[in-house]
């Protein structure tokens, strides 16, 4: 009879190598995808172009990719390590991928035009957008439909994979090594952990294949992006605002947090950190990640100036100044891990027990 340790390894070591071979096809497939969107904007996005005027040097090359490579590498290492598996495919009808990346080259027209026009409070027409706060009335990014449409909502996951040449699952992962770390060994059942600003589902997928028996929930703002969530996890999603979270004090085990702090005004952020630390148990855990910081990363300092410059983020230079560990710290949470890959950076905290 197999040793079963070596059997452990064995799927494990199968799954690293799948994860490896489908990073690569992803990492190919939305790098020629992001191209394409980009040549496609890329007249209309001349005049901005021009006036961009960075305050840091450009970064060099081989370290950019570097860095954008260490992604895949410590996400097929936490699949070889057991920690979780092999992410799924976005898609798997080519057909669709393709017609994701059509639509994703024909709206890049109209982003670069709302941005050319400076369109990034448009999303205040949509039908029933008035009920939401101010700050969340408004186009991200200059994505059409800001966080109100179904489109936007379908549309997103492709945008993000295309901006970051397939990396942006394995950069949030980050966030999962750290919990999924944190949680080995420990018995799933009776576990419960939140998604916060779950978004499209992405990472709500990645929670649900690396924690099977717990109960694993997603919350987000938007009706749109809720529904997308849900069908494209499989878990249960909730419509509601991180300033108010509906959960019980000391109900949950563990929160997710997944690029919501830098979308948010600095008198939001100590508000949602405080709900998040009402919500945990004692001894429940934060996994958050959002993006790096210039201390974090400076020789990509350029890219980070570059994002705002380009991309509708009112509060995003804000963030590149926060003291993530004190805004946590103020809300009762201490640091318990960090981790980082490319342009993002993880953070697990605790909350102490009683």
């Amino acid at each position: 009879m197999p040793d079963a340790r070596a059997v452990r390894r064995s799927a494990f070591a199968g799954d690293a190598g799948l994860q490896a071979l489908r990073s690569t096809f992803k990492a190919a497939f939305w790098t020629a995808g992001g191209f394409a969107a980009r040549r496609a904007s890329q007249q209309r996005d001349h005049d901005e172009a021009e006036r961009f005027a960075p305050t840091t040097p450009p970064p060099d090359r081989l370290r950019l990719r570097r860095a954008w490579l260490e992604a895949f590498v410590k996400d097929a290492a936490d699949v070889a390590a057991g920690l979780y598996p092999a992410s799924e495919p976005m898609f798997s009808d080519p057909r669709r991928a393709l017609d994701a990346v059509d639509d994703l080259v024909k709206d890049a027209r109209e982003v670069a035009d709302r941005r050319r026009r400076k369109g990034g409070v448009e999303a205040r027409s949509e039908a029933g957008s008035e009920a939401y706060p101010l700050y969340y009335r408004q186009n991200f990014h200059f994505q059409s439909g800001g966080w109100f449409t179904p489109d936007s909502a379908r549309r997103y996951e492709p945008q993000v994979e295309a901006l970051f040449s397939g990396a942006a699952g394995a950069m949030r992962r980050r966030a999962l090594s750290l919990l999924a770390r944190a949680w080995r060994g420990r018995d799933q059942r009776g576990l419960t952990v939140v998604d916060l600003a779950c978004g499209a589902g992405g990472f709500l997928t990645d929670l649900k294949t690396a924690f099977p028996r717990a109960r694993v929930v997603g919350l987000d703002l938007s009706p749109s992006y809720a529904v997308e969530a849900a069908a494209r996890s499989g878990a249960p999603v909730t419509q509601s605002a991180a300033e108010r979270l509906p959960f019980a004090d000391a109900s949950l085990d563990a929160v997710s947090c997944i690029y919501l702090f830098h979308e948010l005004p600095p008198k939001v952020r100590p508000v949602v950190a405080a709900e998040i630390a009402r919500v945990l148990k004692p001894g429940g855990l934060l996994a958050l990640a959002d993006s790096v910081q210039p201390q974090d990363e400076p020789g990509l300092a350029r890219l980070l100036e570059a994002f705002p410059a380009f991309f509708h983020e009112p509060y995003y230079a804000g963030w590149q100044t926060t003291d993530v560990e004190a805004l946590f710290g103020e809300a009762g949470l201490r640091p318990a891990g960090t981790d980082k890959a490319f342009l993002t950076k993880a953070w697990l905290f605790e909350k102490p027990a009683a």
